[in-house]
């Protein structure tokens, strides 16, 4: 058979009406393992913190900045007055200064004492110790006490002898003071800023500890065995091995260290409402917006700047996070 009878003898492919028309591409469908419920429940829990974070968080912090250039009282016009709320608060406001002062001594005790007690208490309790649970619990039980009450507490200990205080009644009962020349712990201003300190250290202390415990127990057991093989003691494995892989945890608490010494609050106004030398920027705040003038513009100013000291160290350490990330 010739090409030309088998071509003529070949059926001819049947034509689709609408030829020469394109046919369009199904897209396809995409499969969630997530149904509608569960779409709806996932929005509701993710944007319901985040809408009130961002009111409550962000939206006040807005206000605060803006209210801190104006006279505003709570009550009445409000009036724009540029930056005369800071020109006041630094250079005639008689309390910022000291205020300042003694947050940055909060800070300085904090780092010096209480942080590295708090990481002595870790080391020590990282050691196989029988019953080292009995002695964290004890010392991680100021931790969930609020501060008000750790303040109320150490006020009950702080106070003289008529009054059963256990300091009072331990100096006398050895010996070291009379009972008539007890010191005036949270009256004299010239030492209740040290005794306010020791109350907020006993809780800060435990803070530290139980942080620094959770990362000592994640460090690879591997690199002390390879220490102790080197000829290192305790304390040369802990200042020139685990110390420097503890990196992150130590960044983590010093970041810890400096926003609770900003933020410093409660045990100083629970005592004598953050006066009589217990000034610090928190008590400012209150005592200038809600608790005596009403002038909320000039607290706003106080509170903006204390925003910008706490914000140094989170940018440090949000920027060191991001850093290592990319590492």
């Amino acid at each position: 058979m010739s090409e030309v009878e088998h071509k003529a003898l070949t059926p001819a492919p049947a034509v689709a009406a609408g030829a020469g028309v394109p046919v369009p591409k199904r897209r396809p469908r995409h499969y969630s393992v997530l149904t509608r419920r569960d779409k709806v429940l996932l929005a509701v829990m993710v944007g319901v913190p985040l809408f009130i974070f961002v009111v409550l968080i962000w939206a006040m912090a807005l206000v605060s900045v803006v209210l801190s250039f104006t006279d505003w009282q709570g009550i009445g016009p409000l009036n724009f007055v540029g930056l005369q709320n800071y020109t006041y608060l630094f250079q005639s406001y008689p309390a910022f200064w000291p205020a300042l002062s003694h947050n940055l001594l909060w800070l300085l005790f904090f780092v010096c004492f209480a942080t590295p007690m708090g990481i002595l208490l870790a080391v020590c309790l990282d050691r196989p110790l029988r019953g080292s649970w009995i002695y964290q619990s004890i010392f991680f039980t100021p931790v969930v006490l609020s501060l008000a009450v750790v303040g109320f507490i150490w006020e009950l200990q702080y106070s003289p002898i008529a009054g059963n205080g256990f300091i009072d009644s331990l100096l006398s009962g050895t010996g070291l003071v009379s009972a008539n020349s007890t010191p005036d712990w949270l009256g004299d201003p010239s030492i209740n800023i040290w005794a306010v300190l020791v109350a907020a250290s006993w809780r800060h202390i435990g803070y530290i500890m139980v942080l620094y415990l959770a990362g000592l127990k994640s460090v690879d057991p591997s690199l002390r065995e390879a220490a102790a093989i080197d000829g290192a003691n305790e304390r040369q494995t802990f200042f020139h091995v685990v110390f420097p892989v503890m990196a992150p945890i130590n960044v983590v608490i010093v970041v810890v260290t400096v926003i609770e010494s900003l933020r410093a609050f409660d045990i100083a106004y629970i005592i004598n409402h953050g006066k009589n030398g217990l000034e610090l920027l928190s008590t400012l705040i209150t005592n200038n917006s809600i608790s005596e003038a009403s002038l909320i513009g000039f607290g706003s100013a106080i509170a903006v700047v204390l925003l910008v000291i706490s914000l140094v160290p989170i940018v440090l350490y949000l920027t060191r996070v991001m850093r290592s990330e990319e590492q």
